[in-house]
């Protein structure tokens, strides 16, 4: 959520930083509201003021033997009338609530504005693959390799579904281990959180109410829950409404979990087999620190998630994605592109992004400042390391072999049983 003091003090600007991001926004109802509310306190607070006056003088009143009843009556009226106010006030505060938390962040000053036609792909890692044969993509692949069953995947979940079958099953969970063993590592500590999330962690993570329906929502069940879209709704929501001391902080986690989405692929070549479906698996990486080194941590994430795809040995690049692109939530965001040769594109497997204090503001997550001891926003920090679902293709496409086989990359190896090259299935 922004900080309604920016809108204040300079909505003109704020205006024009929304733009790039492709939102039109118009603050003259806003800050209309806004007045209003300081007119109305500042008459409850004299309300208030009168009706201390008057019980203050009750005694004195009492004691000359004048009609107390008088004061008692316009106390009375006093009162009455700043409970009327109060509920103007109220309704005031929800409509400018409503407002700003429906509001996108603010991009980063050195963002690019428009949308995905202005990303800026920064740099290429590992070299591109080349093939002396005729390659395959990575369906046909999965399929003759009996890694991946889509046509039962179809049968039991439906369209956008797929079963990871015998050393399919192995190299998916070869994936999760390698990607969990790295993030242990390097000190960051490991969550599994729960998959049904309550509104109000849609709400903090800045998914709603914009993106309310596309998430997976559970009828009959109270509190009313939805399917996690990624395991960073539940992570950024760790801390809500709480005060965290100084010294506790970066706080650095990551989970495993299964993701749901509602936009499945289409059938377009760029987003069959497994690249795009309503339930994939992704290990996520969430940092919370202190607004002034969030710069640093966004760009450690970045490394993190890139030496995920470098150890695996494939070809990807990174990109600045332009204001228009990122989420509604972050201000900045890196992306992790890997190589897929088939469609000769390159597909998201990490989003890196810094939401800086727009999370923490509307889940109330602070740190109490040592020096100050004044409490302050944390900045929230996430990044996939990594999505399976579009790794898995690329190992399978980068990794493919004249005969059919697939090379297994040798950091998966210990996960995988030794196996080196897996073999297209006899039939």
């Amino acid at each position: 959520m922004l900080d309604i003091n920016l809108i204040r003090a300079n909505p003109e600007k704020i205006k024009e930083s929304l733009k790039k991001k492709l939102w039109d926004a118009d603050f003259s109802e806003l800050l209309k509201w806004d007045e209003e509310r300081k007119e109305k306190l500042k008459i409850v607070e004299e309300g208030k003021a009168e009706k201390n006056k008057l019980s203050a003088s009750v005694p004195q009143a009492k004691k000359n033997g004048e009609d107390i009843s008088k004061i008692f009556a316009k106390v009375k009226e006093i009162d009455a009338n700043i409970k009327n106010i109060e509920s103007e006030v109220d309704e005031l505060e929800k409509k400018i609530f409503d407002f700003v938390s429906a509001l996108p962040n603010l991009p980063d000053e050195d963002l690019l504005g428009g949308g995905k036609e202005n990303n800026e792909p920064i740099r290429y890692i590992n070299k591109k693959p080349e093939f002396s044969f005729k390659i395959k993509d990575h369906v046909e692949l999965a399929t003759s390799l009996g890694l991946i069953d889509y046509e039962r995947g179809g049968k039991i979940a439906g369209r956008g579904s797929w079963v990871y079958t015998g050393l399919g099953a192995q190299l998916e969970w070869a994936l999760i281990n390698f990607f969990i063993s790295e993030h242990l590592k390097d000190g960051y500590q490991f969550i599994l959180p729960p998959h049904l999330l309550n509104e109000e962690s849609g709400f903090v993570a800045g998914q709603f109410p914009k993106f309310r329906e596309d998430v997976f929502w559970l009828d009959g069940i109270e509190p009313h829950r939805f399917l996690l879209p990624t395991a960073e709704t539940a992570l950024v929501n760790l801390h809500r409404n709480e005060i965290m001391n100084e010294e506790d902080l970066p706080r650095k986690y990551f989970a495993y979990t299964p993701c749901y989405r509602r936009e499945a692929g289409s059938y377009r070549t760029e987003e069959r087999g497994m690249i795009r479906g309503y339930q994939f698996n992704k290990v996520e990486m969430v940092q919370y620190t202190k607004p002034e080194d969030s710069d640093a941590a966004f760009e450690e994430l970045v490394r993190k998630a890139e030496s995920l795809v470098t150890k695996l040995g494939l070809h990807y690049r990174v990109s600045k994605l332009a204001a228009g692109d990122i989420s509604h939530s972050m201000a900045r965001t890196y992306d992790i592109e890997v190589y897929i040769p088939s469609i000769d594109i390159y597909k998201e497997v990490s989003s890196a992004s810094n939401a800086r204090d727009y999370q923490a503001r509307r889940g109330m997550v602070r740190y109490r400042d040592k020096e100050s001891g004044k409490t302050r926003f944390v900045h929230t920090l996430n990044a996939s390391g990594l999505a399976t679902s579009r790794i898995f293709p690329a190992i399978l496409e980068q990794y493919q072999q004249e005969d059919g086989s697939v090379v297994v990359p040798e950091v998966l190896r210990p996960f995988m049983g030794g196996i080196e090259v897996i073999r297209p299935v006899k039939k």
